[in-house]
């Protein structure tokens, strides 16, 4: 089974495989926590810019660990076919969105990026450790989208093969260095898959 040894590893492989936007000054937005460490990296590497993409899952209501949609800084929800499965009222998926907006609008002020980069006009490559269902990157590119990207790539080590296919729908192009189809969690595919703390996204998006 193909593995990374930690993020670092991995996001140097992602940045080869992303050689082509080299010279064409990406905004690279990088989807926190995990997703942020590798931005860097490929920021770097295509000498592009780094930013975050402030997107958090949403929550069943009675079942917060399970994933039903996302939204972004912005207020922006991307449902899942699975909200729509369970019948999740619109006014409970709005009150979740609504605490998950403020609890994001907070950390964009604690890693000192006060100001969203631009997106307009720019090839956006969204970043992140690995994608299980795709909902957050979805909702990353719906962000990018909204504003005016010229075109918004996803970008990540390891996703399984259904949601890079339904991220190919919305995307520009979906860059995976593995799809395995035995996928089960991003962590798998890591011998060292440390949280990532605020001073080392910090230390990332302040270089």
């Amino acid at each position: 089974m193909a593995r990374f040894r930690d993020r670092a590893d991995a996001a140097r492989q992602l940045a080869a495989r992303l050689d082509d936007y080299r010279g064409r000054r990406p905004l690279v937005l990088a989807i926190p926590r995990g997703g942020v460490p590798l931005g860097r990296v490929v920021a770097d590497a295509l000498d592009g810019d780094l930013d975050v993409a402030l997107v958090h899952k949403i929550g069943a209501p009675h079942h917060p660990e399970l994933a039903i949609g996302a939204v972004d800084e912005h207020g922006h929800v991307v449902l899942d076919d699975l909200a729509h499965q369970l019948d999740v009222p619109r006014a409970a998926v709005d009150a979740v969105a609504a605490r998950e907006v403020a609890a994001l609008r907070a950390r964009r002020v604690a890693l000192g990026t006060l100001a969203p980069l631009d997106p307009s006009g720019r090839v956006v490559i969204v970043v992140d450790d690995g994608i299980a269902t795709g909902s957050t990157a979805r909702a990353a590119v719906r962000l990018a989208r909204a504003a005016h990207a010229a075109s918004v790539i996803v970008a990540t080590p390891v996703a399984p093969p259904e949601a890079a296919e339904r991220l190919a729908t919305e995307a520009d192009a979906v860059v995976c260095v593995i799809t395995p189809p035995d996928f089960a969690a991003v962590g798998q595919y890591y011998d060292d898959f440390s949280p990532v703390e605020n001073d080392e996204m910090f230390a990332a998006l302040h270089p």
